[in-house]
């Protein structure tokens, strides 16, 4: 009776409620963008964002989708989602942009293993990002917490100081939603 009654009480939870707070911390923390996304087929979509308040920002809307091979989101989608790529041709927005499936086969293998993806300027030049797993009661993955922001400033660097903030707080919300991790996903 209490599993059922604590399933009924986190079906109530509004993803974007929860997250918001952390969202704002991460902005806070690191200076830029920070997204929430849920996972889509193929790409994550954005449902929530706050937005850096430096004068030179990384673009984010509600609804714009995070393309599977090309951004940190979409890799995350990939590595802990049920998320397939369509057939055919991988499109290359950048010349960084990984199009070969085995290359982003690795990638994703690469992804899973260390709990967070990243991208440098593969779906848009000047755009870096990264993001992590937000997991649902049974662990599976219900939301990405990402953070954006332009390359000039937001380089590999602010990237790596910016990943504590971003597990802490994507782990936060994970919690929130009653997520409790195994020995071995720590």
């Amino acid at each position: 009776r209490l599993i059922a009654l604590g399933t009924a009480v986190l079906s109530r939870l509004d993803l974007r409620d929860v997250a918001r707070p952390h969202l704002r911390a991460l902005v806070d923390e690191t200076g830029e963008t920070a997204t929430l996304s849920a996972p889509g087929d193929p790409d994550a979509v954005t449902v929530d964002f706050v937005q850096s308040t430096s004068s030179v920002q990384s673009v984010a809307r509600v609804g714009r989708p995070s393309v599977a091979h090309a951004t940190a989101t979409g890799k995350v989608a990939l590595a802990f989602g049920d998320v397939q790529l369509p057939a055919g041709r991988l499109q290359a927005f950048t010349e960084r942009t990984i199009v070969n499936r085995a290359a982003l086969a690795r990638e994703v293998e690469r992804v899973r293993g260390q709990g967070w993806a990243e991208a440098l300027g593969e779906r848009e030049e000047d755009l870096n990002a990264v993001a992590a797993p937000v997991r649902g009661s049974r662990g599976e993955l219900v939301a990405v917490v990402g953070i954006q922001g332009p390359a000039s400033r937001f380089a590999e660097d602010a990237m790596a100081r910016a990943l504590e903030p971003l597990l802490a707080r994507a782990a936060a919300v994970s919690d929130a939603l009653g997520w409790r991790p195994t020995a071995k996903e720590g």
